[in-house]
């Protein structure tokens, strides 16, 4: 098992941020890995479970496991066939009025070192204004 957390830093504040990521349906508008989502809720709740959509057709399964509102800070494991990849998110005050987020992202190496790179665009996208 392999742990990376990767930050990213922009002028959007915490609340902008924070909905992004509360509101599933929201998520393909920062996430270029992700085209779609199929969740039975219009926003992020412990035990949510759903599927993401990736480019190619691709859908994985995930399940919801923390969500704090109050902390904005959120958890979820995404299947990848019999493998598990376990995802933690925060929002926190960035410098200047913005924001910082983190992603820590745990599962087999290959996997995770394979989603670092996209992991990390999205969430600079994320606390960015979209274009």
């Amino acid at each position: 098992m392999t742990t990376l957390t990767l930050h990213a830093t922009g002028p959007l504040g915490p609340g902008e941020v924070w909905e992004r990521y509360a509101v599933p349906a929201r998520w393909p508008e920062w996430a270029p890995q992700i085209t779609g989502v199929e969740v039975p809720v219009a926003r992020l709740a412990a035990g949510v479970r759903g599927r993401v959509r990736a480019p190619l057709g691709v859908t994985l399964p995930f399940v919801v496991d923390t969500v704090d509102e109050a902390a904005r800070r959120w958890s979820w494991t995404v299947s990848v066939g019999p493998v598990r990849l376990h995802l933690l998110h925060w929002v926190t005050e960035g410098p200047d009025g913005g924001s910082t987020t983190g992603l820590r992202i745990s599962g087999p190496a290959p996997l995770v070192v394979g989603y670092a790179p996209p992991a990390q665009l999205a969430i600079s996208r994320l606390v960015r204004p979209l274009r």
